[in-house]
């Protein structure tokens, strides 16, 4: 109380502050809290930076509760408002991510959720002029990996990043029903000076746990706020 949230390790001390004090054994994993340029390393765990008006924050952190992991990531504006570049950036990402979301569902497969993300993030950022082309064309040439660098989904459980094989006899392997994975699209751009200015250094990641069920999925952090206008309207209450 009374002490303001001025660097990333206080972010860090407030979740895990809540993790215990809701009854976790505490975080599943090394809490990355990223801003600005950091929230391009994928697993920034330092966490010693100051918090900058006017960069995004991104948070990638998790409770362990009664032996299972949870695994959330949120980006969030530090001034409590996206500037247009951010914002455009943010929903590129969040409309691949509730596209994979919806795409989970029994006989599916991660490689196809995968993909999906792969062509919807690459057809934005052929439209935002950070790629040049035909969407087709620049999948094929991977070079949409300059600003996306890993896979969407992985098993999780007992573990953040659980056991469990991806491929089945040589193929991608089908969901089943009572399956868990994360769903965690993302867009991070160099400070390159090909890069037009108001894109430079911004790192965005959206991440949800889902369950699948018999009829499609559960989205088991759905009530982690991930819209623009909830999360400003949610950092203006505070």
């Amino acid at each position: 109380p009374g002490i303001p949230v001025r660097f990333k390790y206080h972010l860090q001390a407030e979740l895990e502050h809540e993790f215990r004090w809701h009854g976790g054994s505490g975080p599943a994993y090394a809490s990355i809290v990223g801003g600005g340029a950091n929230a391009c390393v994928l697993h920034y765990i330092e966490n010693d930076a100051p918090l900058r008006d006017g960069e995004l924050v991104l948070i990638d952190a998790g409770v362990e509760f009664d032996l299972y992991a949870g695994d959330i990531t949120r980006t969030f504006p530090v001034g409590g408002r996206f500037s247009e570049a951010q914002r455009e950036l943010y929903e590129l990402v969040l409309a691949a991510q509730e596209r994979a979301v919806a795409a989970v569902r029994p006989g599916a497969t991660l490689v196809e959720i995968h993909d999906g993300v792969v062509r919807d993030l690459t057809a934005g950022l052929i439209r935002l002029g950070l790629l040049q082309g035909e969407v087709e064309a620049r999948i094929e040439d991977e070079s949409y990996k300059r600003f996306y660098l890993h896979s969407t989904s992985h098993w999780l459980g007992l573990d953040v990043h659980d056991v469990g094989s991806y491929r089945l006899a040589g193929k991608p392997r089908p969901l089943e029903a009572g399956m868990v994975l994360t769903v965690e699209p993302g867009l991070y751009v160099p400070a390159d000076e090909d890069i037009p200015l108001a894109y430079r250094g911004i790192g965005i990641r959206i991440e949800d746990d889902v369950a699948v069920t018999a009829e499609g999925h559960e989205v088991l952090t759905a009530d982690v706020p991930k819209r623009v206008a909830e999360i400003e309207a949610l950092m203006a209450s505070e």
